[in-house]
């Protein structure tokens, strides 16, 4: 399969994830309004969850395209520099 395609496909599967997060937010938020009785208080409640979820999944998914594909977090911070005068017979005295 081109590269292309597979790159076109993560981006169609993640306007797909972005649009059920959403919707879902909306559907959930209208069920709870006509359960309680309120007019739109859910609804609204239900957009901004959606879309917070939406954007950290998305985050999460395109992690590791930025930081490689070999692991989804971030790099690590670098390591301590190694003692320079050190015993190297193993004992642990310097």
């Amino acid at each position: 399969m081109p590269h292309w395609m597979i790159v076109a496909l993560r981006l169609t599967g993640l306007g797909w994830y972005i649009a059920a997060c959403i919707v879902l937010g909306i559907v959930g938020g209208v069920w709870l309004d006509g359960l309680t009785g309120l007019r739109i208080v859910f609804t609204l409640v239900g957009i901004v969850l959606g879309s917070i979820i939406a954007f950290y999944g998305v985050y999460r998914m395109v992690l590791p395209a930025i930081y490689g594909s070999g692991s989804s977090r971030q790099p690590s911070a670098p390591s301590k520099p190694r003692n320079q005068d050190s015993d190297h017979g193993g004992n642990g005295y310097s």
